[in-house]
């Protein structure tokens, strides 16, 4: 009999140990595209990466699960959230798509349809969105381009959601922060790419009551940044 109650108590405490983390932590799906995939960067270095490391540094129970994919537009991201939600039942997910729409000159309708849809899978599966802005060069044309911006904002006005405006918010007219090909941004300039969606990411945390300490990110001042 104690030899039995025995083997009971450690299989509890064996199922209490693997069941922990569900409780307990907080879990972060990031939604992207090369530029969140780390592309052209040694591994681990990206600012999802880096992300992962301050909250941790933060406490132990956040974990963050990277979807993006290399080359992906906001279809494929609507294709795949449903399968992503259902996968890692997250807390949040950080939406940072629609930059290769914008450079493939895609409907802005699409782009808007597409995050849209997005989001409220997300809400559908009690996740909290986060979304990240994007934007394009001039050379697409002064329409185009404000059209596209303005995706980001009107959506996350439409779906109250929080906002990091700019990815690339503060660098992305410098050359000197992108790699050879002039588009995805080199390993100095990925603390930057965290520092731009802190804040907003911060917001969210403290909305779920999540066990983040609060921490100022350095004032940036607001440019007229724009991808390569």
């Amino acid at each position: 009999m104690k030899k039995l109650l025995f083997v009971i108590l450690c299989l509890f405490s064996i199922f209490s140990l693997s069941s922990a983390w569900p409780g307990t932590g907080t879990s972060i799906i990031v939604l992207g595209d090369s530029l969140s995939a780390g592309y052209g960067l040694p591994p681990g270095t990206g600012w999802v990466n880096l992300l992962e490391r301050r909250l941790q540094n933060q406490s132990p129970d956040y974990r963050v699960i990277n979807v993006s994919i290399s080359g992906e537009i906001t279809l494929g991201g609507r294709n795949r959230i449903e399968q992503a939600l259902n996968d890692h039942v997250p807390d949040i997910v950080i939406v940072a798509l629609g930059a290769n729409d914008g450079l493939q000159g895609r409907s802005i309708t699409s782009i808007y349809e597409n995050l849209e849809a997005i989001i409220l899978a997300c809400k559908r599966y009690n996740a909290t969105p986060l979304l990240v802005g994007m934007q394009l060069p001039p050379n697409y044309g002064i329409s185009y381009t404000q059209k596209f911006r303005d995706i980001y904002p009107r959506l996350a006005r439409d779906q109250q959601l929080q906002l990091a405006p700019f990815l690339m918010e503060g660098f992305g007219d410098q050359p000197e922060s992108f790699q050879a090909d002039g588009i995805h941004p080199t390993i100095q300039a990925q603390e930057k790419m965290l520092d731009n969606v802190w804040p907003a990411l911060t917001a969210v945390l403290k909305s779920v009551r999540a066990p983040v300490a609060s921490e100022e990110s350095a004032d940036k001042t607001s440019t007229e940044a724009i991808l390569p």
